[in-house]
């Protein structure tokens, strides 16, 4: 047996320690991938100046990596502010948000036509915490003034009513919010950061479904939390770091390169879903067609006041004539509309809701189906929805 040549480190070590470095000023249309929890500091000085709320450095993969702060800084452009974190979900984004703002003792109030995750996080660990809530009309600027008191502390807001696509007025629900000092988050996932901008109204948070058109793929799941108030980021920003939440840098990457398409994708889905929306509203099988951007939809007017543009997803109503049964037929006859949760992204989705449930108050009587367009011809949309109104008879 030969002695190794201890000059040279072995094999093992040294294709762990390797001395081979790339050359730096690489550049190229996609950002990096960087891949890390461990983070290696050039000595214990470094280490010990390193502070984990900068973005001037790094410390550990969940307070972030040169992928996931790029993609930060874009969100935080897209939604208009200049602070983002990252979470794993949209209900992750809601929840950090809940969580960092709120303590025992305080309130939420919560429009009654929420995205429902969000309300059961209210009704179970919020309320186990003490921390209060209640559900407010969301087409009543005037009825939230008066629900608000001292001890509300967050008011949310949600633009339109992800299943029944009710525009608030969002202006005045703002004032009302702020008539006693609360703090206003918005879930802005409808809007992507492009129908309006959701700071030059005046909310504190936005709260953002990367899932969606960020993602746009129907393949990631991640969210967002922003805002324009340095403070409060740091407040959000250490409930972020105390729970834990991180992001996959593939997961980071994908969205990145998606987000370059963002704006051309949402006036895709916008068209289409109107033009889907507006044949709809010609069928005697329904009572009602609920998209922002068609006059008689609730809200219509504030939306017309801050928006042009309009996500690619509707609801309609179905005649109360026709039973559940006939109605889930009706689903399931469709063949191009797939049957799931979610929307944006490539694939036309379908969904039926309980009214009862979803918005108690409804001035509706029926089942609601909701729509979610894709990215398919929208002929080819029309004609599925015609040929599945058969089963309706069945």
């Amino acid at each position: 047996m030969t002695e190794r040549d201890t000059s040279k480190p072995a094999i093992e070590t040294a294709l762990i320690h390797h001395p081979y470095r790339p050359p730096a000023a690489f550049d190229a249309p996609q950002p990096g991938v960087f891949k890390a929890s461990t983070v290696i500091f050039a000595n214990t000085a470094a280490m010990r100046a390193r502070d984990w709320k900068s973005k001037a450095g790094y410390t550990y993969g969940l307070h972030g990596t040169p992928t996931t702060f790029t993609l930060e800084e874009r969100i935080a452009t897209l939604e208009g502010g200049t602070h983002t974190v990252l979470v794993p979900s949209g209900l992750a984004a809601i929840t950090l948000t809940d969580l960092a703002l709120l303590k025992s003792g305080d309130e939420v109030l919560i429009p009654d036509n929420a995205y429902n995750p969000g309300k059961e996080l209210a009704r179970h660990e919020l309320a186990r915490w003490g921390i209060t809530h209640r559900f407010y009309d969301p087409m009543d600027a005037n009825a939230l003034a008066a629900m608000v008191t001292p001890s509300t502390r967050l008011v949310w807001l949600e633009a339109p009513g992800s299943v029944t696509m009710e525009f608030p007025d969002l202006p005045n629900l703002v004032r009302a919010a702020r008539s006693q000092g609360a703090l206003v988050a918005l879930d802005n996932t409808w809007g992507a950061g492009v129908a309006f901008k959701a700071f030059d109204l005046g909310v504190d948070v936005s709260a953002h479904a990367l899932t969606k058109y960020p993602s746009g793929g129907g393949d990631v799941l991640m969210g967002s939390v922003t805002t324009r108030d340095a403070a409060l980021h740091l407040t959000l920003n250490a409930g972020h770091m105390r729970m834990g939440w991180g992001v996959a840098a593939n997961d980071a990457e994908t969205v990145l390169r998606a987000l370059a398409s963002l704006p051309l994708r949402y006036a895709a889905h916008d068209r289409a879903a109107r033009t889907l929306a507006r044949w709809w509203a010609q069928r005697p099988e329904v009572v009602q067609v609920l998209h922002p951007a068609l006059p008689d939809s609730p809200g219509h007017a504030h939306w017309a006041a801050l928006c042009t543009q309009a996500a690619g997803l509707f609801s309609v109503v179905f005649d109360a004539r026709y039973s559940v049964a006939q109605v889930d037929a009706f689903v399931d006859a469709l063949k191009l509309f797939k049957i799931g949760y979610s929307w944006a992204g490539p694939v036309s989705l379908v969904v039926p809701y309980d009214l009862k449930v979803i918005r108690p108050k409804a001035a509706w009587h029926g089942t609601l189906v909701r729509f979610s367009l894709g990215l398919e011809a929208v002929d080819d949309l029309i004609a599925d929805s015609e040929q599945a109104l058969t089963a309706l008879m069945r």
